[in-house]
């Protein structure tokens, strides 16, 4: 089977820049799937997910010029815009419940795993997440939920810190600890 030619997430958003509306529409059918996906996992709502996906393609469109290949991948920029909206959405709708200590920890690790699950499905990571796994499951379950919090439920270092009540430095070592842990269980 012939490889795809890759995508040029640069070129693209130049485009966008200059007005070209084909250009948004490429990027829209490159990415808007994983990108509804990603949304969806941070506020565990389809409706506003998609709202909010369209929200992030008007703001991708309007500021791709500013766009600075010097600060990142114009790729994790596209995905920062829709994340930081996603995340913004959770912030201002934000509601809680009253549960004790040990319920809110065990429904924040099993949401956290499930959500781990339903990425790797949703993305198709087939041959990564069959080894990132296996990799997860070897960390001690603390440090395995800063990590799903992080990188999948979208959380900051500070919000790991109070859900899990630990010193913000203790979760940031445990953070690194861990990604240096999953990037040697990879190799």
């Amino acid at each position: 089977m012939p490889a795809l030619p890759e995508f040029d997430y640069e070129a693209t958003l130049a485009a966008c820049a200059a007005g070209e509306r084909a250009a948004m529409q490429r990027l829209y059918a490159q990415e808007g799937g994983r990108l509804l996906g990603v949304v969806q996992r941070i506020v565990r709502d389809a409706a506003l997910a998609e709202d909010i996906v369209h929200d992030a393609c008007v703001n991708i469109w309007t500021r791709a010029a500013r766009f600075d290949p010097a600060r990142g991948s114009a790729r994790g920029w596209i995905y920062s815009v829709a994340r930081n909206l996603a995340l913004n959405a959770v912030r201002d709708g934000a509601r809680e419940l009253a549960v004790d200590d040990d319920t809110a920890a065990a429904l924040d690790a099993r949401a956290s795993l499930e959500a781990w699950h339903d990425m790797a499905d949703a993305f198709a990571w087939q041959d990564s997440a069959g080894r990132l796994g296996p990799c997860l499951e070897q960390l001690e379950p603390v440090r395995r939920n800063c990590i799903l919090h992080a990188y999948v439920d979208g959380l900051s270092h500070n919000e790991i810190a109070r859900r899990l009540e630990a010193p913000l430095g203790t979760v940031k070592a445990w953070i690194k600890r861990s990604l240096a842990a999953l990037r040697e269980c990879m190799g």
